[in-house]
């Protein structure tokens, strides 16, 4: 908790009012007081050093040994060796400062004198140059500095740093303002006009620079022979009227230069009085050609994908809002982010894009009224063409193949595996919208092997309704405390004995009675419900974990945590809590996700299993052997169990190939020094193979299915006073 902790106080630094303000000395005092506050430390200071580094003043400091009388050496050229380390070594850490070498020129004039044993040092520095100094001290020895808090300091005097720069930013605009304001330097137009005589008096040479007009035909002509008069007369009587009327006067106009180019010009026009009284209209503008050329270049951008040039999603849909027949295709690629992932951005942009020039030719041949890119992985067609008549088999098929055609990237053949959904607009005008029925279809065809082709029909209508009405039930069920946990035991097959068991959901619906996870998790995954139910599940496993283990400490909890609650952001907070509020044995609480959804996010995945190992929890890969997860992957996780999949247990004792692969990952395991459990075990054959193979647990209906609790606690008593068998 000590890194959240000191991430906390950067933050808080970070967002201070001070720091956005460039304000040096408050974020200094803030600094200070909020490193005294959370480390055990007598005094923090901040001393910034003189352009030459000869001297130092103190900014700002905070704790109990307030700089009185003593003070730290303002002379910097009287510590040249400290100077140099700081320049060095960034800090000096100091366990002793009577005894370190570092700090020898600072020792008798002021670490003895106020008692100060152990200091901190960290420079201060912009791009590299040694502006000041934080100092941590403390009264008491320190053996060492621990790695947070030297961290923390360092991050908290590079944020210093940044403030130091911002003041010295802001310093420096103040200044160029007012170069700004010597008028012929400026790159703003300035022009001067006498409203009584009507003619121009002045004008820079940032005018002729915009205009065209040269200075020398500008001044002493009259106000009416100006562009704005010529080009924009309405505009300009109106603009001539507000500042008779004493009223500022704005405006943006696009002018013709005499060469025939085109500018866009801003410009601001005010009336001010002499001490003479004479009459005066100060015209200031600039020209902001680039800025409408980017505005303009902006709003193509948000209709377009900078990538494909394809249309996006925003436009895709207002095209769509209007559409009322036609086809509608979606066509997402299937394991994108694992191509990515392996082949890295560069080649998955290749590949989009060439699946975007694909679609634009099938597009251009068949007369689509719209193509886009409407996600990361996802196109869609529309096709409206009121005097087509398209076979939807064969239009759809020849669309697949078209796409699913190899593809050379570098000097690899890739060979892109697109899913393919289609929906006749007509069918769900005023039901659906047609892209939310296309993205359901495209589920669907995802998980068909062979061609992966789905049209939408009044099947999937009819699902999709289903599940919306679970998505439904689900929330009364999140607030009507409908859930249980059911308990299937795990076995050790050395022992013999039973070492725990897989918490396991079940729903007591109110109509349908006792659902099993398959109807409804799916739904609670997409509808984003799953992280409150896999909360309750967690607790609820945690809570009922500590019960057993007041009278059977070893007894361990597995957890099925989904891939939306692995990477919400908030697991390790909520694992930590508790841990801590039910004080559960460590290594006794492990959390279960398949390798599938592990490969999702590999860099994120990697830092929350090592965090989590880190607390004592253990962690282990659900339905091995089924996903893609390769070893170089694997032996980066702290990954504690495999639990080989019930797929390639059930047939264990006649296909020669399950027992191939099972063998094969009891080795890789034993190989890795990682524990195994075999899910699905229904026979003692199988039980058999899998002892003799060193396989170490199993779960399955050989032993028992899930139970509710009181018939698991029974079932464990009952286990211990049966003799051991041996088969």
């Amino acid at each position: 908790m000590k890194r959240r902790q000191h991430q906390h106080l950067l933050e808080s630094l970070v967002h201070s009012a001070a720091k956005q303000q460039g304000d040096f000395a408050k974020t200094a005092e803030l600094a200070t007081e909020l490193l005294c506050q959370n480390l055990t430390v007598s005094l923090v200071s901040v001393w910034l050093f003189s352009a030459d580094q000869l001297s130092q003043s103190l900014v700002a400091q905070f704790g109990s040994m307030m700089l009185q009388e003593v003070h730290r050496p303002q002379l910097l050229k009287d510590c040249p060796r400290y100077l140099q380390e700081l320049k060095n070594h960034r800090h000096i850490d100091a366990g002793n400062t009577l005894v370190d070498p570092r700090l020898s020129e600072l020792t008798g004039v002021y670490f003895e004198p106020r008692q100060v044993l152990s200091s901190l040092d960290v420079g201060i520095r912009i791009n590299g140059h040694l502006e000041g100094v934080l100092c941590i001290e403390r009264a008491q020895l320190t053996h060492h500095w621990h790695d947070s808090e030297i961290h923390l300091a360092c991050q908290m005097a590079d944020q210093l740093a940044l403030t130091l720069a911002t003041k010295y930013t802001y310093d420096k605009e103040e200044r160029l303002s007012l170069f700004r304001c010597a008028t012929e330097q400026s790159r703003q137009m300035s022009m001067l006009i006498n409203l009584h005589t009507e003619k121009v008096e002045y004008v820079n040479q940032a005018h002729a620079d915009i205009t065209g007009v040269l200075r020398d035909k500008s001044i002493g002509s009259n106000l009416r022979e100006l562009a704005l008069f010529k080009q924009h007369s309405e505009l300009a009587e109106h603009t001539l009227a507000q500042i008779y009327r004493g009223e500022q006067a704005k405006g943006e106009v696009q002018f013709s230069r005499v060469d025939g180019s085109r500018y866009w010009l801003k410009f601001v026009v005010s009336q001010f009085i002499t001490d003479r009284g004479n009459h005066y209209a100060l015209v200031s503008g600039e020209e902001s050609t680039d800025e409408h050329n980017y505005k303009a270049e902006l709003e193509r951008l948000a209709w377009r994908c900078s990538l494909t040039g394809l249309h996006n999603r925003s436009h895709f849909n207002r095209v769509l809002e209007r559409t009322t027949q036609g086809l509608l295709l979606l066509v997402d690629l299937v394991g994108f982010k694992r191509f990515n992932d392996t082949y890295g951005h560069e080649n998955g942009d290749s590949l989009l894009i060439e699946i975007g020039r694909r679609l634009k030719h099938f597009s251009e041949v068949n007369k689509a009224t719209e193509i886009a890119r409407v996600g990361s992985d996802e196109f869609a067609v529309l096709l409206t063409d009121s005097h087509a008549v398209y076979d939807l088999d064969y239009f759809s098929t020849r669309l697949y193949q078209h796409l699913a055609m190899p593809i050379l990237i570098g000097r690899e053949q890739i060979e892109p595996k697109p899913a393919l959904a289609v929906v006749d607009i007509a069918s769900v005008a005023n039901l659906f919208a047609p892209l939310t029925c296309a993205d359901i279809a495209v589920q669907y065809a995802k998980k068909k092997k062979g061609t992966a082709i789905q049209v939408f029909n009044s099947t999937l209508l009819s699902a999709f309704k289903e599940d919306a009405q679970i998505e439904r039930d689900l929330h009364s069920a999140i607030r009507g405390r409908q859930f249980e946990l059911y308990y299937q035991p795990l076995r050790d097959l050395e022992q013999q004995t039973y070492i725990g068991a897989e918490a396991l959901i079940r729903w007591h619906h109110p109509k349908k009675g006792v659902l099993y996870p398959g109807a409804f998790i799916d739904i609670a995954e997409q509808s984003g419900m799953i992280n409150a139910i896999g909360s309750w599940v967690l607790e609820a496993a945690c809570r009922q974990l500590n019960l057993w283990q007041h009278h059977n400490p070893d007894l361990s909890m597995h957890v099925n945590v989904s891939a939306r609650q692995f990477f919400s952001g908030n697991l390790y907070e909520q694992v930590w809590q508790l841990l801590t509020r039910y004080r559960l044995k460590p290594k006794t609480l492990i959390l279960e996700i398949t390798e599938t959804e592990l490969m999702g996010d590999i860099r994120h995945a990697t830092i929350l299993c090592q965090e989590l190992a880190e607390l004592g929890v253990g962690l282990a890969i659900d339905d091995f052997g089924t996903g893609y997860s390769s070893m170089r992957y694997l032996k980066q996780f702290p990954i504690s169990k495999l639990k080989i999949d019930r797929s390639f247990i059930s047939d264990l004792t006649i296909s020669r190939e399950s027992r191939e692969i099972v063998s094969a990952i009891i080795a890789m395991a034993s190989a890795l020094n990682i524990s195994l459990t075999a899910e699905g075990v229904e026979t003692s054959e199988q039980e058999d193979f899998l002892a003799k193979s060193f396989c170490h647990q199993a779960q399955g209906y050989l032993y028992s299915p899930a139970l509710r609790e009181p018939e698991f606690a029974q079932f464990l008593l009952s286990a211990q006073n049966t003799p051991m068998v041996t088969h």
